[in-house]
């Protein structure tokens, strides 16, 4: 079998500090005898001593386009728009299977070059459990943000802190009022999280699932004070929110976020609002009167970046030591496959090595 060589890329999001693999990780891929190119980053959470510590070579941040045709590049978020033609296999998270905008461009790029993209969201056991996943976090910090904005305590632009400060700030503080909660999704990895945020300031959220959101009941939603959409569906299901609901004169609802953000695909369960928010600009007012504050950030787990970094890369690295084209990597695969039929781009030439 040749050498695996992985790439790790820099981020091109600014606000991205996260990475999928950690130094001490690093460490056991190249004890293991895996070439680990680590680009340098200004902004990743690890200093790039750390990795080259660890025996990893270094490269300048972006160079991962003239890297050898053999290597797996390895990152976490949205490539840059350049080069058109993507050649190399590549690990990320690729949203690009949902019917979300830029998929088909993005698709498009892995035919025209013969890449191929192991997308991290689709890296499943054969029950179709996920493997890797930020989820935790992504639910934790958005339930800290809801209720940091509900308290009126949010304040922006968002910077990187640690969970103890996190925790700190969300403890209820004299003055504050009691709040209703509620968390849709409540049993997966982000429904754990957001509850241990509710948990830290104070509040007993109401826990919804499968069995509440089969026959949902939209007035009760909006008998909350925050809500917390901590729900990946993976085929279409009404909406739990619709305009008229934001509308309505019984609606309690201050503050909503979404974590999951499926804004503008198909499988999008609140198709109330049309773009996500950022760290710069976390909140948007969906309603003046009474107020609807919306927070819908698709990068939350970089705000703990080395928490979730650091779990992150745990659950990863044993899969990395056993990259292929089967197994879990052949689920990624398959789904690649399939979404580039359904583009009509299945007549490319890409290449598994």
């Amino acid at each position: 079998m040749t050498e695996l060589h992985l790439w790790l890329r820099h981020e091109a999001r600014t606000t991205e500090r996260r990475t999928p693999i950690v130094p001490d990780d690093a460490r056991r891929l190249v004890d293991d005898g895996v070439t680990l190119t680590v680009e340098e980053s200004p902004q990743r959470v690890f200093p790039i001593g750390e990795y080259e510590a660890a025996g990893c070579p270094v490269a300048p941040a972006g160079s991962w386009v003239s890297a050898p045709r053999d290597a797996v590049v390895l990152g976490l978020k949205e490539l840059p728009e350049d080069p058109a033609e993507l050649t190399h296999r590549h690990i990320f998270f690729g949203h690009a299977y949902k019917g979300q905008p830029g998929a088909g461009d993005l698709l498009r790029r892995f035919a025209a070059g013969g890449g191929t993209l192991f997308d991290l969201e689709y890296l499943v056991d054969d029950t179709g459990r996920r493997l890797a996943a930020f989820g935790y976090w992504a639910g934790y910090l958005g339930a800290a943000l809801a209720v940091l904005q509900h308290r009126g305590r949010l304040r922006a632009p968002l910077v990187p802190t640690t969970k103890e400060d996190l925790d700190e700030t969300l403890r209820p503080a004299p003055g504050d009022a009691a709040f209703t909660g509620l968390v849709i999704g409540a049993l997966g990895r982000s429904g754990r999280g957001a509850r241990t945020a509710f948990a830290a300031a104070g509040a007993d959220p109401t826990c919804w699932d499968l069995a509440e959101t089969r026959d949902l009941d939209r007035g009760a939603l909006l008998r909350h004070d925050v809500m917390v959409n901590a729900v990946l569906a993976t085929s279409p299901v009404p909406p739990f929110l619709r305009e008229q609901d934001l509308d309505s004169p019984d609606r309690r609802l201050r503050t909503l976020c979404d974590v999951t953000c499926d804004v503008g695909s198909p499988l999008n369960v609140l198709p109330v609002y049309d773009d996500t928010t950022d760290w710069d600009e976390p909140v948007r007012r969906l309603r003046k009167e009474p107020p609807l504050d919306l927070i819908a950030i698709d990068n939350l787990p970089s705000l703990l970046p080395l928490e979730s970094s650091t779990d992150f890369s745990a659950a990863l690295l044993p899969h990395l030591l056993d990259f292929g084209v089967t197994g879990p990597w052949g689920h990624c695969l398959d789904r690649f496959r399939q979404a580039t039929r359904e583009h009509g781009l299945d007549k490319g030439e890409f290449h598994d090595h």
